[in-house]
């Protein structure tokens, strides 16, 4: 999924320097989803000096990463290898037609930036290098986030490097909890609902919410499903499953429904984030509490309550844990007909470089980093309500490690199931046994 700056990065920087949203994995063979193995499979990263007199080209999004960290980036590079680099700015309508039709020519840009979400697509096509032979020297012991690295997985094989991530946290008013009687915030899931059923009580206005959750918004209800131990869909031998009738879904899913149910306004159930907008709705007072990627658009509303929101990571069912999350971001993948494979390699262990990791990405753009080590190293630094995206950023799970999950993110069935769920159009058992027809027809179609 990608994640543009005036939605996301804005979540780092503006008023409060915040986060982002949005995220997407066995065997052991050397070829690749297309069938043939690919050039990085058997190159090197690239060593001192190896790049002189040559240049790499890397494609980023218009947006995503500041001028300032790109430089950090390529100047990092270049003093490891010598080589140059040219950075192409890419503009985002038509952006995967694009990369498609690059990739297949003899001569595309040898690294290029791309949604997290987006790389199976890409990677079907045989387009991309499997990099799964230097994973130890690009990882340089870090464990990278499971949002991040999961999209780029398949079949066992990897395809892209972390590049940055955001996510979403709860996000409260706290004169309305305190008003309640509520100072501190809650660290369980059974804290947080007598919370809100005491916000609940406090404010009995019929177009009052205690934590305003629309029914479309998929991203959110879908850490219900994992945090209960569910799937969206499930990988046996190459064939994926529709997972959202097994009983842990379904457990998640009524747990949702349950929640929203009680918590959210029923004109909530059929809508999503946008329609009415529900950073507008904070800032109004229609609602105490929201689950979002960053708090700028509310501040954009009314920047007067600077000083009045708080975050936290959403209480897990499981005491002592928090829900897993959907990472939204980038990776950073080579192309398979690059003629610079070893220096393509190098260029992504700069990128995912810890040290570049923190001073660049967090300390400069305030993104969420590729690792839970570079997030434990740089949490202590960063504002106290940034605090909740980076320690629920270290839970999260991946969404199905294939081409055709772009066809449910599309067409917006996903967002029809839980809408569906929301209203009562569907009781929990029946959507889901409508979605998990579609995904194993989505998610088997063959590669276009």
């Amino acid at each position: 999924m990608r994640i543009r700056r005036s939605a996301a990065r804005a979540a780092g920087s503006v008023l409060v320097p915040l986060l982002v949203l949005g995220a997407s994995a066995c065997s052991s063979s050397s070829s690749g989803p297309g069938g043939s193995a690919s050039g990085a499979q058997s190159a090197a990263v690239a060593g001192p000096g190896s790049g002189t007199g040559k240049t790499l080209t890397v494609w980023y999004m218009d947006g995503d990463l500041s001028d300032a960290v790109v430089k950090a980036i390529d100047d990092k590079f270049t003093a490891a290898t010598g080589a140059r680099v040219k950075v192409e700015i890419q503009q985002w309508d038509g952006i995967n037609t694009k990369i498609a039709t690059a990739l297949a020519q003899d001569n595309p840009p040898d690294v290029i930036e791309i949604g997290n979400t987006d790389v199976p697509l890409f990677a079907a096509s045989s387009g991309l290098s499997d990099i799964t032979s230097v994973l130890p020297q690009l990882q340089a012991g870090q464990h990278w986030l499971p949002g991040l690295a999961g999209p780029a997985t398949i079949d066992g094989h990897s395809y892209g490097a972390p590049l940055f991530a955001g996510n979403r946290a709860v996000i409260y008013n706290k004169k309305i909890w305190a008003d309640a009687g509520i100072t501190t915030a809650p660290t369980t899931f059974p804290q947080l609902t007598a919370d809100l059923d005491a916000i609940k009580a406090k404010n009995t206005a019929p177009d009052f919410s205690a934590f305003y959750f629309p029914g479309r918004y998929w991203y959110g209800a879908l850490q219900f499903v994992w945090d209960a131990g569910g799937q969206l869909a499930t990988d046996s031998g190459g064939k994926w499953s529709g997972a959202l009738e097994s009983p842990q879904a379904q457990q998640g899913l009524r747990a949702w429904k349950d929640f929203v149910g009680k918590y959210s306004s029923a004109a909530s159930q059929d809508v999503d984030t946008t329609a009415p907008d529900f950073n507008t709705l904070f800032a109004q007072g229609k609602t105490a509490t929201i689950l979002n990627t960053n708090i700028n658009k509310i501040l954009t509303v009314d920047p007067s309550l600077k000083d009045q929101i708080g975050t936290f990571p959403f209480p897990s069912a499981t005491d002592g844990k928090t829900q897993p999350v959907f990472l939204g971001g980038s990776d950073l993948v080579v192309a398979a007909k690059s003629k610079n494979q070893a220096l393509a390699l190098a260029y992504l262990k700069t990128a995912t470089d810890p040290a570049v990791q923190a001073s660049a990405i967090v300390g400069i753009d305030h993104w969420i980093p590729a690792s839970s080590e570079v997030i434990d190293q740089t949490i202590g630094a960063v504002p106290e309500v940034s605090k909740a995206f980076f320690t629920a950023a270290k839970n999260s799970v991946a969404t199905p490690a294939v081409a055709g999950w772009a066809t449910v993110e599309s067409d917006k069935s996903i967002n029809d199931f839980f809408a569906d769920i929301a209203t009562g159009r569907k009781s929990p058992a029946e959507a889901a046994k409508t979605l998990d027809a579609h995904l194993d027809q989505a998610l088997n179609a063959p590669a276009q």
